[in-house]
């Protein structure tokens, strides 16, 4: 593991970059909305703009690292990201920060499949790759508790612009150093690239994310989002009907029906769905609902990411030994439904910092766990040069399931009622739809858990 380190110390930190833009813009909504005249319901668009390029461009950037190399795309990614994130920071209106945004989603699309597909081809698959997984996801974690409180800090004295800025340094610095620590590109893979297929799929793949984002803002019965899910559902039929005639398509259907995939991107989709309407509801509850500053509600976030990351980094690895991947999905994506519903429970019209800490120990212990072994387990049995257009999938079902998370928690909350009202109601779905989520991997086929390469030792063995 000590010639990989550096490699995984630069996967972890990029993996760090993405979380920190996703929960350093929730603290910076309601700055960014009353700066650009974003509304109630559209503000949201900041990060569902986000998604629908993400989303979009998911299993063409999986596809992508498949066939013109992973360290290419990766790079590519990076750059995207960091040139998006300063057009979003001098952005002076909401149509350009929605724009950039979008691009920001583009340069993640080829960053994250590529950035996994590294650790799945890098480490092999067991307690090496679980603990090369668990350092990923307690860096994930540890930016979103850097986002929480950073964003708070940078909105708080400097402004909401400098929750962009600060990734163009951090992209920079690791698009850089990529070609001196990852290995090469081999030669482009054989096979053609399935042009039809990714016409399809990103096309598809936008106009579901795009119509889910736009619900609650137009109304769900408005041509722009019923049409755009209508539309978006017909070129998936018509996807999956070019793509098994296909000699060498864009998604192997083999691998997307197996069992193992297909169960995995649901509770993915649960998950992910459930933790963006989390931190949604965590966020009006705090600010709107309590008057905190930027400054306070990133601070608030802090013990709920912190204890994320400990776990992603600690109990996960030893867990996935000892339980195997579905007995560990399952209680911990239940768990986090728990902690939702724990944290939900101490948004009381007097509540605060201290009568949500129960509530974010509990979810941040339990999610930090699932949300690494999810991607264990779309990674588990899959060829390595399948391994980009897996990871494009998990990442797909990710970024839908966030969308639907997030429109539909927008849209409960924002429902009759006052807003406190609304925030439980949407709260307490969200645990449910999790506990559901937990029962959906129960489906997983069980594997015996592997002990070997003392697998019940500390991560830290994996960084040393």
């Amino acid at each position: 593991m000590e010639g990989h380190r550096p490699r995984l110390v630069l996967l972890a930190l990029t993996q760090l970059i993405v979380a920190l833009d996703y929960n350093i813009v929730y603290v910076a909504l309601p700055g960014i909305g009353s700066a650009l005249g974003f509304g109630p319901s559209s503000v949201q668009w900041v990060v569902s703009a986000y998604s629908v390029g993400l989303g979009g461009l998911l299993l063409f950037g999986g596809r992508a690292v498949d066939r013109l190399g992973a360290r290419r795309m990766f790079v590519t990614g990076l750059a995207l990201y960091g040139a998006a994130s300063l057009a979003g920071g001098l952005a002076s209106g909401a149509g350009t920060l929605v724009a950039a945004r979008a691009v920001q989603g583009a340069g993640g699309a080829l960053l994250t499949p590529a950035t996994l597909a590294l650790i799945y081809r890098g480490f092999a698959e067991g307690p090496a790759r679980n603990r090369a997984l668990g350092a990923w996801g307690m860096a994930g974690s540890a930016g979103l508790a850097a986002g929480s409180l950073l964003g708070g800090v940078l909105t708080h004295y400097l402004g909401w612009e400098w929750v962009f800025f600060v990734n163009v340094p951090l992209a920079l610095g690791c698009a850089l150093a990529a070609p001196r620590l990852l290995p090469a590109d081999p030669t482009r893979a054989p096979g053609s690239f399935d042009v039809p297929g990714a016409v399809l799929a990103t096309a598809g793949s936008a106009l579901l994310v795009f119509g889910l984002a736009s619900g609650p803002d137009a109304g769900w019965a408005s041509p722009r989002a019923a049409g755009s899910l209508a539309a978006g559902a017909v070129l998936f039929a018509v996807l999956l009907a070019v793509e098994a005639r296909t000699r060498d398509p864009l998604i192997p259907l083999r691998l997307a029906r197996g069992r193992g995939p297909a169960t995995t991107m649901v509770v993915i989709a649960v998950f992910q769905g459930t933790l963006g309407g989390g931190y949604y509801i965590l966020t009006s509850y705090l600010q709107p609902v309590l008057g905190y500053s930027s400054l306070e509600a990133g601070l608030t976030f802090l013990p709920l990411t912190l204890v994320c990351m400990l776990a992603a980094l600690k109990a996960t690895p030893v867990l996935l030994g000892r339980w195997g991947i579905r007995t560990t999905l399952a209680v911990s994506t239940a768990g986090t439904g728990a902690g939702i519903a724990a944290m939900v429970a101490g948004t009381t019209a007097g509540g605060g910092f201290w009568t949500l800490l129960p509530g974010s120990v509990v979810w941040g212990l339990f999610g930090g766990v699932a949300f690494v072994t999810l991607f264990a387990s779309a990674g588990a049995g899959v060829p390595p040069d399948q391994q980009g257009v897996a990871s494009g999938l998990a990442s797909s079902a990710k970024e839908i399931g966030g969308a639907l998370g997030l429109a539909v928690f927008v849209a409960i909350a924002n429902g009759p009622g006052d807003l406190l009202h609304g925030l439980h109601a949407a709260g307490w779905a969200a645990a449910a739809a999790t506990v559901a989520g937990g029962l959906i991997a129960l489906v997983l086929k069980p594997a015996r858990p592997e002990i070997r390469d003392g697998e019940s030792a500390s991560l830290e063995g994996a960084l040393r």
